[in-house]
């Protein structure tokens, strides 16, 4: 019987759930914004000594409200981005309450690489993107990333922090057959 010690035991045992996430707090300005014309909105509704009429007063409060909840909610839900590597899948949750959540099967997926500089820039901003020569992402700050590349050779990037680990908690996983395009 052989005896394994503790630091060998877990060089070879990958970890069975990985995890990452990566944070934007300049997010929370927009979100402030947001807040604001939410707040504008009800003064306006409440405190308003309107005269022009009444179809004025009602679409400016329905304007000032509708526009700062799209505001708030549309920046609060990628304030951060928390990614799980799981035996099958990735999952990918994004703000507070985990919406938008996008879950890939690792059986979908042929490689995964690291991309050491993803900008919001080379996507057209932050959020849930998607750019018909680059594929989909997940973008909620300028930094480290993931991309998976897709059995039908779409591809998927998401920025996170350490991404190289998880890279190699995705290849740990895939399946051999899956590892290159099938000839």
């Amino acid at each position: 019987m052989r005896h394994h010690s503790g630091s060998e035991r877990r060089a070879t045992v990958a970890p069975e759930v990985w995890t990452g996430r990566a944070r934007n707090r300049v997010q929370w300005l927009a979100a402030l914004g947001g807040a604001a014309c939410l707040a504008l909105g009800i003064e306006i509704a409440v405190a308003s000594q309107w005269t022009s009429g009444i179809v004025a007063l009602v679409m400016s409060v329905v304007g000032c409200i509708a526009a700062g909840l799209l505001i708030l909610f549309g920046t609060l839900a990628f304030v951060h981005v928390a990614v799980k590597v799981d035996k099958d899948y990735l999952e990918v949750r994004c703000g507070h309450i985990g919406v938008p959540r996008r879950r890939i099967l690792l059986a979908h997926v042929v490689g995964a690489e690291f991309e050491p500089s993803v900008t919001p820039r080379q996507w057209g901003g932050w959020g849930y993107r998607w750019r018909p020569e680059q594929g989909t992402a997940v973008i909620v700050r300028r930094g480290e990333g993931v991309v998976l590349i897709m059995v039908d050779g779409r591809k998927f990037t998401v920025t996170v922090d350490n991404a190289e680990s998880a890279v190699r908690a995705i290849h740990a996983r895939l399946k051999p057959t899956s590892m290159g395009p099938v000839v």
